[in-house]
């Protein structure tokens, strides 16, 4: 794994648990279309993967189907749990501070914006 990989799914890490303590979302919505559009990661690699995030408790005969196809990669599961248990805290630390309107507006902006370029812009 290169420098720049291991950076990348740092960053992913962070920005899942920013926004997942900010705006209740992670996985599906951060981790999963980020490496795809990063990394380059199949649908399936990486929804295994993300699923692998939360591999205890929860998710775990998800993630128990995909590993036995092949589509978890275990060190991008331990390189983004790291960045996910510190950008969850930095992230809910940002959310409590901001009013109740305000953080709905930046929950309802990212889904408009990843639903745009899920519908528009995919190149897969």
């Amino acid at each position: 794994m290169t420098a720049e990989t291991l950076t990348i799914i740092v960053i992913i890490g962070l920005a899942a648990g920013i926004l997942g303590g900010m705006i209740g979302i992670g996985g599906g919505l951060v981790i999963v279309p980020a490496l795809i559009y990063f990394l380059a990661y199949s649908q399936k690699e990486a929804q295994g993967t993300s699923l692998g995030l939360l591999l205890l408790p929860v998710g775990i005969l998800g993630v128990l189907n995909y590993y036995k196809k092949g589509y978890v990669d275990l060190k991008v599961v331990g390189l983004l749990s790291i960045g996910f248990v510190i950008g969850s805290y930095l992230g809910s630390k940002w959310a409590l501070s901001l009013p109740q309107a305000t953080l709905k507006k930046v929950f309802a902006a990212f889904l408009l914006l990843l639903a745009i370029k899920m519908l528009l812009i995919d190149k897969k």
